[in-house]
């Protein structure tokens, strides 16, 4: 039977967030940031191993207190320029058989819930693909031209933003990945492939912390949720 993995990418250093810290460390809610996304991750009884994908020169990661996670947490020291690299050298590093299943979650995503990370793989289990949890576009969208003005009004029908964790057999994603490395995420090096991942709706509150504002936001839900 092919296991499950979750590996988050934390290599980066969060530059929108004008922090001296990297994005993952700065404080939220008594803990670095990438503590609760790791935290949720962990308590999943269906994940083996959580791995986090750091640059080589990480200093700060043993600073803080990791011990409630065990062994279930390991890290390693392989990150890259790109999310895409970080993800193929985690990849590689863990040495996962190619039909396990792998989760990848953004260390700035702390407020995924339990009960959205159950539907992703309950949904998946089975899937010949895989997918990603992600949400209907609700806001109208306006293009912009390059005087910064409205060029014209977007159809948001069938429109999803896409959030992570982001779940596809280990095999396939390392070959999508390979063949195209420069994408943001990795549904798009999957659809690369010509295949077609599946959307499994979420909730808003799975959002991404990329600017100074989203830090308080994400402290309410955090502490309403502790």
């Amino acid at each position: 039977m092919p296991e499950f993995y979750a590996l988050v990418p934390a290599a980066g250093s969060g530059s929108r967030m004008g922090g001296k810290l990297p994005k993952q460390y700065l404080p939220l809610a008594g803990q670095p940031m990438i503590y609760h996304a790791l935290a949720t991750l962990c308590a999943c009884a269906d994940i083996t191993t959580v791995f986090v994908v750091l640059t080589p020169g990480d200093t700060q990661f043993h600073e803080y207190d990791w011990l409630a996670f065990g062994d279930k947490l390991q890290p390693l020291y392989c990150g890259g320029a790109t999310r895409a690299e970080s993800v193929t050298n985690g990849l590689m590093a863990a040495e996962l058989e190619p039909d396990d299943w792998v989760l990848v979650h953004d260390a700035a995503r702390p407020c995924l819930t339990g009960a959205q990370l159950a539907r992703l793989i309950e949904e998946l289990r089975d899937d010949e693909v895989g997918g990603i949890l992600a949400v209907p576009v609700a806001d109208t969208l306006k293009r912009a031209d390059a005087a910064q003005r409205i060029a014209h009004t977007e159809d948001r029908d069938g429109l999803w933003q896409a959030q992570t964790p982001q779940m596809f057999r280990t095999g396939l994603l390392l070959q999508a990945l390979l063949t195209a490395p420069m994408v943001t995420d990795e549904a798009s090096a999957v659809e690369a492939l010509g295949l077609h991942p599946k959307l499994v709706a979420s909730e808003t509150t799975n959002f991404k912390v990329t600017y100074p504002q989203d830090v308080k936001l994400a402290e309410l839900l955090l502490k309403g949720k502790m």
